[in-house]
C-alpha cells in the first residue's frame, strides 16, 4: 500500500466495505453470476452504509472526502469477486458527475439525493449501435418542440441499465460533430422509452448490460444539463474519472489474480513438490507481482493529479492502458499457473479472466487511448 497517498481514515473506511462485501455479497456472488443478475436492494443497502454518496455534499446526503476514499472503495468492491456486480452497483460514478457539474440547483436537489440514498438508479447513455467510440458523431437526436425535446434514437452497452431510473443522455440538438451535442436527464418511466435488449456478454455475467430505445420521448426542457450544444464538454470531463476507475478495477483483479496464483502453486504438488518450488513458476509469479505494483504506483499518482485538479487526461490514458494491459498478462498467467483447474468455475481465476477482457475496451478503446496521448502530445 502506498502509505504518502493514505490516511488512518482511508483504512477504517477500506474496513467497512470489505465487511459490507463479506455480510452482503459474498455468501450470494457465485448464484448471482450464474443467474446474471444481483437484487436491487443492493443498491439501497450500499447506499444506507453511505458508500454510493462518497464525495458529494452534505446537503445532497452525500459525505465529502478526498479522491482516495474513491480509490479505495473501486478497489475493495471489486474484491467481491465479480466485475459486473461491481461495475453496476457503481453505475452512478458516471451517470451522476454529469448533474452535479452541469445541473442547476433544483436539478440537484431532484436528482442526487435519491441515487445517493440508493431509492433511484442512474446510468449513462452515450454508446450508440452506429459506433462507440466516435462520441462527436452520434445519431440520437432531440428536437426542440415548444417548452420539450423530441429524442429519437438508441443506446447501447449501457451498464445498469435494464432497471435504471434516470438516463443521463448525449443527444444531438445542433449541427453535425461535437458542437451539437447536448444532455439530457432522461426519467425511464418517459413515454416512447424502452429497454430494447438485455445483452448477454461473455463476462460481466451479474451486471444487466442494456440498449435503449428513444421513440418520440417528450422530455422537458428543464431536464438540459448545462447549455443547449455544450454537452460535449461535460462527457469528456466526465471521462477522466471513469478511466480512472477502469485503470483501478484492472489493477485489482491483476492483484487478485496473484494472490490466487500465489495460494494455488503454496498447495498444488506436482512431481513431488509444491508448485512454488518449480524456479518457472516462483519467476512468473515475481514478474506478475512487479507488473501489479507498477500499475498500483502509476493509477494512484494519476488519482493524486485528478484530486489536485491538475489535468490529467494523458495521464489517466496512460494509465488505463497500462494497467489493462498488465491485467490481461496476469490473468493469462494466473490461469496458466492454475492449469486445467483454470479453465474451471470452480476457480476465481477462470472468472477474472473472462472478467478482464472489457477493461481495455470501455470508456474508450486501448486504440483510442493511444490516439488521445499522441493528441495530447501534439503528435
Amino acid at each position: 500500500m502506498a502509505s504518502e497517498f493514505f490516511t488512518e481514515e482511508h483504512e477504517i473506511f477500506r474496513n467497512a466495505i470489505r465487511e459490507f462485501v463479506k455480510r452482503e455479497i459474498k455468501p450470494y456472488v457465485d448464484e448471482w453470476e450464474e443467474n446474471e443478475t444481483f437484487p436491487r436492494e443492493l443498491y439501497n443497502r450500499a447506499g444506507e452504509a453511505g458508500f454510493i454518496g462518497i464525495g458529494y455534499p452534505e446537503e445532497y446526503g452525500g459525505t465529502p472526502c478526498d479522491i482516495f476514499f474513491e480509490v479505495v472503495w473501486t478497489e475493495e468492491i471489486i474484491r467481491c469477486g465479480s466485475v459486473g456486480l461491481a461495475s453496476s452497483l457503481g453505475c452512478s460514478g458516471i451517470g451522476l458527475p454529469p448533474i452535479r457539474a452541469l445541473g442547476t440547483g433544483e436539478q440537484k436537489r431532484k436528482y442526487i439525493p435519491p441515487v445517493l440514498s440508493g431509492e433511484k438508479i442512474i446510468v449513462l447513455g452515450v454508446t450508440e449501435p452506429s459506433g462507440g467510440s466516435d462520441v462527436a458523431n452520434l445519431l440520437t437526436t432531440a428536437v426542440k418542440k415548444g417548452d420539450r425535446y423530441i429524442v429519437n434514437g438508441t443506446k447501447t452497452f449501457i451498464t445498469g441499465g435494464t432497471r435504471a431510473d434516470y438516463v443521463t443522455t448525449a443527444v444531438r440538438t445542433g449541427g453535425p460533430g461535437a458542437g451539437g451535442i447536448s444532455l439530457l436527464v432522461i426519467e425511464t418511466n418517459t413515454p416512447g422509452f424502452s429497454v430494447s435488449k438485455n445483452i448477454r456478454k461473455m463476462g460481466w455475467h451479474a451486471s444487466d448490460t442494456a440498449e435503449l430505445s428513444f421513440m418520440d420521448c417528450e422530455v422537458p426542457e428543464e431536464n438540459l444539463l448545462g447549455e443547449e450544444n455544450q454537452g460535449f464538454k461535460g462527457i469528456m470531463a466526465n471521462f477522466q474519472k471513469e478511466r480512472l476507475y477502469l485503470a483501478l478495477e484492472a489493477q485489482t483483479v491483476a492483484q487478485m489474480a496473484l494472490e490466487e496464483s500465489i495460494k494455488y502453486a503454496s498447495e498444488r504438488e506436482a512431481f513431488g513438490k509444491h508448485l512454488n518450488q518449480f524456479q518457472v513458476i516462483r519467476h512468473k509469479i515475481a514478474e506478475m507481482a512487479t507488473q501489479v505494483e507498477a500499475a498500483r504506483r502509476f493509477n494512484y499518482s494519476v488519482a493524486d493529479m485528478i484530486g489536485r485538479g491538475e489535468n490529467a487526461y494523458k495521464e489517466v490514458c496512460m494509465a488505463k492502458n497500462f494497467s489493462t494491459t498488465v491485467c490481461d498478462r496476469v490473468v493469462y498467467d494466473a490461469v496458466q499457473i492454475h492449469g486445467g483447474y483454470g479453465y474451471t468455475r470452480e476457480y476465481l481465476v477462470e472468472r477474472l479472466y473472462r472478467d478482464s477482457r472489457l477493461l481495455s475496451i470501455g470508456g474508450g478503446t486501448y486504440e483510442i487511448m493511444n490516439e488521445v496521448i499522441c493528441k495530447q502530445m501534439e503528435l
